[in-house]
C-alpha cells in the first residue's frame, strides 16, 4: 500500500529529475530555466497577485464550461443510449462535431457572438458536449435491462427509478467523462483565453509568448498544472472510486 502511495510522487520525481538534465545540457536560461530559477519569479506573481488573479479567472470559466459540458452532454448521451430512434438522428451531428477542430469553433464563436466571457464558455462548452454525450450513451446501453424490468414491476417513479436504478449504473461512466472532461477542457480554455480575452492564464502565457519569456510561460503553466493536479487527486480520483464501490460490495 506505502509503495503504491509513493509510486506517483516518485513518477512527479523522475519527471523533475529530467527537467533538470535537459537544463543543464541546453545550458540557457532563455531556453529552458531550471526549476530553481522559476521559485522567484513564482513568488514575485503570488505577491503581485497578478497569479491568483489570473488562476481564478480561468478557473471560472473552466467550473462553468464543465458543468454546461456536463450536464448537456449526460442528459443527451442517456437520450441517445435509450431511443435507438433519436440515436439515428442524432449520431450524425455528434459525429461531425467530434471530429469539428476546437479551433474553428472556437474561431466561429468569436465571429458570431463577439469577444465576450459568453462566446469563449460557449465554445469551450461545445467542444466537450460531443465527448460527454459518446461515453454517457456507451453507459445507457450498458444498463441492465432486468433492473428496468424491476422497477417497472414496483412501480417506481420516474425519478425514483433515475435515482435507485438509471443513475447508479451510470455513475462509473460520468465519473470517467468528468475526469476526462476537465483535462480537455482546461486546454480548450487556455487557447480560448489565448484568441480572445484580456484575463486568465492563456491570456498571459500568450502575453509571454510575445516577448519570448520562456520563464513566465512556465511559470503560469506548472502553477496551473498544480491546481488541476490538486483537482484530480482530492476531488475526481475519490469519486470515482466512490462510483465504482457498489459494483464490488
Amino acid at each position: 500500500m506505502a509503495a503504491s502511495r509513493l509510486t506517483p510522487v516518485l513518477s512527479l520525481a523522475s519527471m523533475l529529475a529530467l527537467w533538470v538534465v535537459a537544463a543543464g545540457l541546453t545550458n540557457d536560461a532563455q531556453i529552458l530555466p531550471t526549476p530553481w530559477q522559476l521559485l522567484p519569479l513564482f513568488a514575485q506573481e503570488f505577491a503581485s497577485g497578478d497569479l491568483l488573479t489570473h488562476l481564478g479567472a480561468t478557473l471560472v470559466r473552466v467550473l462553468w464550461a464543465f458543468t454546461l459540458a456536463m450536464s448537456l452532454g449526460t442528459v443527451l448521451g442517456l437520450i441517445m443510449g435509450r431511443s435507438t430512434a433519436t440515436n439515428r438522428w442524432l449520431d450524425p451531428w455528434l459525429v461531425i462535431f467530434l471530429n469539428l477542430p476546437a479551433l474553428v469553433l472556437i474561431v466561429l464563436c468569436y465571429l458570431w457572438i463577439g469577444l465576450t466571457e459568453a462566446a469563449a464558455i460557449t465554445a469551450v462548452t461545445l467542444n466537450k458536449v460531443p465527448n460527454v454525450a459518446v461515453v454517457i450513451r456507451e453507459g445507457a446501453r450498458a444498463l441492465d435491462p432486468d433492473l428496468d424490468a424491476m422497477a417497472k414491476v414496483y412501480r417506481m417513479s420516474w425519478w425514483t427509478r433515475q435515482r435507485h436504478v438509471v443513475f447508479p449504473q451510470l455513475a462509473p461512466f460520468v465519473a470517467a467523462a468528468a475526469r476526462s472532461g476537465v483535462a480537455v477542457i482546461w486546454k480548450i480554455v487556455l487557447v480560448v483565453e489565448f484568441l480572445g480575452r484580456s484575463s486568465g492564464v492563456g491570456f498571459q502565457i500568450h502575453l509571454h509568448f510575445q516577448l519570448f519569456d520562456v520563464a513566465m510561460v512556465l511559470v503560469y503553466a506548472f502553477a496551473f498544472i498544480g491546481v488541476m493536479l490538486t483537482v484530480e487527486w482530492l476531488l475526481l480520483q475519490p469519486a470515482e472510486r466512490r462510483s465504482r464501490r457498489w459494483r464490488t460490495a
